[in-house]
């Protein structure tokens, strides 16, 4: 009866998450047909299968999570925390060692990998391959995050960042922006070149 009353509010939290943070969303019957909420409750599923050892039954029900996610792959052997959030739930991968914390928002696209199967097979059996995400952190769409390293605390990480080293709590990790050419820049003609000087003659 415990399990069941945690199990039924998380789900209301999951809702509540997702109605408060899309402001797309109208109300419940449409949040629960959000891709990343199926991803999520099979993913709670396949990691107590992945605790209790069955790892071919966390495999199958995770693989059953990203065909009906639409793309979300979420390693059985992830720890998520609560009020878990991917908006336009797509494209999403979150390693075997990944760790994230409460109130974390993911956007499309995002990666929290480890750094290379070259490089990870000569680490020691169970070390940590992937990052640890704490709470309350925004990683931006197509953002991807790789390696052991820590994500402090309330990190905001823009769109298309490639994080390689651990973040200090309450920092913002922004990519390169984009140059802006201006149409009338386009059309500017280009300076003729000087003309050369004459090397002077030899003596």
């Amino acid at each position: 009866m415990r399990a069941a009353r945690r199990i039924l509010e998380q789900t209301r939290e999951d809702v509540h998450a997702a109605l408060e943070r899309d402001p797309a969303a109208t109300g419940v019957a449409e949040v629960l047909l959000y891709p990343h909420l199926h991803a999520l409750w099979l993913h709670r599923l396949a990691h107590r299968l992945y605790l209790g050892g069955h790892r071919v039954s966390a495999r199958a029900v995770a693989l059953t999570g990203r065909i009906v996610s639409g793309g979300i792959d979420i390693h059985p052997g992830a720890r998520i925390g609560r009020r878990f959030f991917i908006d336009h739930g797509c494209g999403v991968v979150i390693g075997e060692t990944a760790e994230i914390g409460d109130d974390v928002t993911l956007y499309h696209h995002v990666t929290l990998g480890a750094v290379g199967w070259w490089k990870d097979m000569r680490r020691p059996a169970g070390d940590k391959r992937h990052p640890t995400v704490g709470d309350n952190v925004i990683v931006g769409a197509n953002a991807t995050v790789l390696g052991p390293i820590t994500i402090g605390a309330r990190t905001k990480i823009g769109a298309n960042a490639l994080v390689l080293e651990s973040v200090p709590p309450d920092s913002i990790v922004r990519a390169q922006a984009s140059e802006v050419i201006r149409a009338d820049e386009r059309r500017r003609p280009r300076p003729a070149p000087l003309p050369e000087i004459p090397k002077a003659a030899e003596r």
